[in-house]
């Protein structure tokens, strides 16, 4: 019998079949006798870890039924004896994976100590080969918040003291990808960071080394107010002056296996994230384990800046616990003439999951059986971001069902279905204003009436709404009232709507990729219409063309974002250009930028000169 709580709590039998046990509280039980490590374990503990301040008035009948059901399952290794007012385990005969760690781990730092540089790697790694991932997660909460970050913090200390040995044995190339992550997840463990620092100096990398020490002095002076503890700051020195290059490391006769950390690739969540509760709540349920699901996957679909990217990655970051084994993100590009190689980005997949396929003359369905079978099993969140079309994605849709993706993109994907797709809306005029305040701060606040006209001239759009926002933190000399009177002309408003790398027309303009030319010369007649709704006979009419055909090309419009339809209109479907896509269609428009064949170039050059009306 093998009991473990190095991971999720599990039994295994002698023949190492997992041994099934009967919901989360019964996975508490074992787990608070476990970890009291040969203690009585009272009855009021065990309550405390079940029901916290509300237990039931049954406890102890409750309490005497867990137990039962455990001794049916665990068989005669492991003892669950009744003392006065609480429970004993004896497990002599049985193992446990956390005193094999700590056998191991204590092994490997005294090993360390002597300097027995391969010794303390093997030691180490062994013990760490017995972490299944993220400790306690298949018991309650209120024992979770208790145990599990002292059982953190013997994974963390033991990965340091490995990475301390295997730097000693001159394995610094290997370790940088790890300590990247860990330390990026756990900014503040300085001794983890100093390790960084040194494996990048001895990689090569001294500026990238320094730049890793500057920002762990930022975030222990903005966090705690200190400056850095004298290990990070003597190696600082070393990097400075030269000392840390690498000494030669002892003989080792037998390589040490590295299993790679569990990546982390997910772009940073915005701090700032607002509104899109329903979506979100959505989307969780998704990609969440479901009874009923047989694949976890959700898709979202909407015009361009509709803040597809950010919710994706926010729900991504709400789920990081649920899939221990790691996060996986790739951006796809915008459009089908940009959009990454699916073996370029199945190679970093592999990369990132520890199998190097460079230097191996790989096709694209080779790549994709490397991806699957190394991904099988393990509970991975896949996030696709700005995915083209679904040909470009087939490959890195993980299969196993341990595995959940996301994939936003501005088409519906032709492997979607009703069930897994949300399709985003513009945020109504509170939500804009919230987001705007968050972005901008307390001169939103200050005056309303001009937040509203922001919002109203961002027509919903969450990027424009963040672009006005950041254009008002930028210049803090501006009031909000000034801002809208520069949003009020339609004629500049998207030259407006830009700072950086955010601008909105040229994300409108992306839109436009995968658009037969024909159909991309119909948007700028459209703006004969305004935001208006108006049937396609009436499109057609305008265009002196057969109907059949501008149907077609609206629709096509449609799917690429650029026209909205408009439900409930009695006798044939209708139409609506959005508000910033009709100031888009002015320069679409203008005949220096596009070569029109007639008969469009006069009707394209006779539309633009109308003024939009609706």
């Amino acid at each position: 019998m093998h009991l473990g709580v190095l991971g999720p709590v599990e039994v295994h039998d002698d023949d190492g079949r997992m041994v099934e046990l009967p919901g989360t509280k019964v996975h508490t039980v074992l787990a608070t006798l476990i970890l009291a490590d040969g203690q009585t374990v009272s009855d009021d503990r065990l309550s405390s870890m079940l029901w916290a301040w509300d237990p039931p008035t049954t406890m102890s009948a409750q309490i005497y039924t867990y137990v039962s059901r455990l001794r049916k399952r665990l068989g005669p290794d492991v003892e669950l004896v009744r003392r006065p007012r609480g429970y004993l385990l004896r497990a002599d005969r049985a193992g446990l994976d956390l005193t094999e760690f700590e056998r191991s781990a204590g092994a490997g730092r005294t090993a360390l100590a002597g300097r027995r540089w391969a010794e303390a790697a093997r030691e180490l790694r062994s013990a760490l080969d017995l972490v299944r991932g993220p400790a306690l997660t298949n018991v309650t909460e209120h024992l979770a918040d208790v145990e599990r970050p002292r059982l953190e913090e013997l994974h963390l200390a033991a990965l340091e003291d490995w990475f301390e040995a295997e730097l000693a044995l001159g394995r610094h190339h290997r370790l940088v990808p790890d300590l990247t992550g860990l330390t990026a997840e756990h900014p503040m463990r300085e001794r983890m960071r100093a390790q960084l620092m040194t494996a990048l100096y001895r990689c090569g990398r001294q500026s990238d080394a320094l730049a890793v020490f500057h920002s762990g002095r930022r975030i222990l002076a903005e966090e705690l107010g200190v400056d850095p503890g004298e290990e990070l700051a003597g190696v600082h020195m070393g990097v400075l002056d030269g000392s840390l290059a690498q000494h030669a490391p002892e003989p080792v006769s037998e390589p040490v296996a590295l299993r790679p950390a569990a990546p982390a690739m997910l772009p940073p969540d915005l701090p700032d994230f607002t509104g899109r509760q329903h979506e979100l709540d959505r989307l969780l349920d998704l990609v969440e384990p479901h009874p009923i699901a047989r694949t976890r996957r959700a898709f979202l679909t909407g015009p361009a800046g509709i803040g597809k990217s950010a919710l994706a990655v926010h729900a991504a970051h709400l789920l990081r616990e649920r899939f221990p084994d790691g996060q996986l993100y790739a951006d796809l590009g915008d459009g089908e003439s940009a959009a990454k190689d699916p073996a370029e980005v199945l190679t970093c997949f592999l990369r990132a999951l520890g199998v190097e396929p460079a230097g191996r003359d790989l096709g694209l369905d080779e790549l994709t059986r490397l991806y699957r079978t190394h991904s099988a099993g393990r509970r991975l969140l896949v996030l696709l971001d700005n995915a083209p079309g679904t040909g470009r994605i087939t490959a890195l849709m993980p299969t196993g069902p341990d595995a959940a993706v996301i994939v936003t993109s501005r088409r519906h994907l032709t492997g979607a279905s009703a069930r897994d797709t949300t399709v985003l809306a513009p945020f109504t005029a509170d939500e804009s204003t919230d987001l705007l305040a968050a972005v901008a701060g307390e001169r939103i606040g200050a005056d309303p009436r001009a937040a509203r006209e922001i919002a109203a001239a961002c027509a919903g759009l969450p990027l424009a709404v963040r672009i006005a926002g950041v254009r008002l933190a930028a210049r803090p000399s501006w009031s909000a009232a000034r801002l809208a009177d520069r949003l009020a002309d339609p004629d500049t408003r998207l030259d407006e709507l830009s700072f950086g790398e955010l601008r909105v027309r040229e994300s409108l303009l992306r839109s436009l990729d995968g658009v037969d030319e024909r159909t991309r010369r119909v948007l700028p007649a459209l703006s004969a219409f305004g935001t208006g709704a108006f049937p396609a006979e009436a499109a057609a009419r305008l265009l002196r063309l057969p109907e059949v055909t501008v149907e077609g090309a609206l629709e096509e419009l449609v799917d690429a974002r650029l026209l909205e339809p408009v439900a409930g209109r009695p006798g044939g479907s209708a139409y609506r250009l959005p508000e910033l896509v009709l100031l888009l269609t002015a320069g679409l428009g203008d005949d220096s930028r596009h070569d029109y064949p007639d008969p469009w170039r006069g009707l394209a050059r006779a539309v633009v000169n109308l003024r939009p009306t609706g």
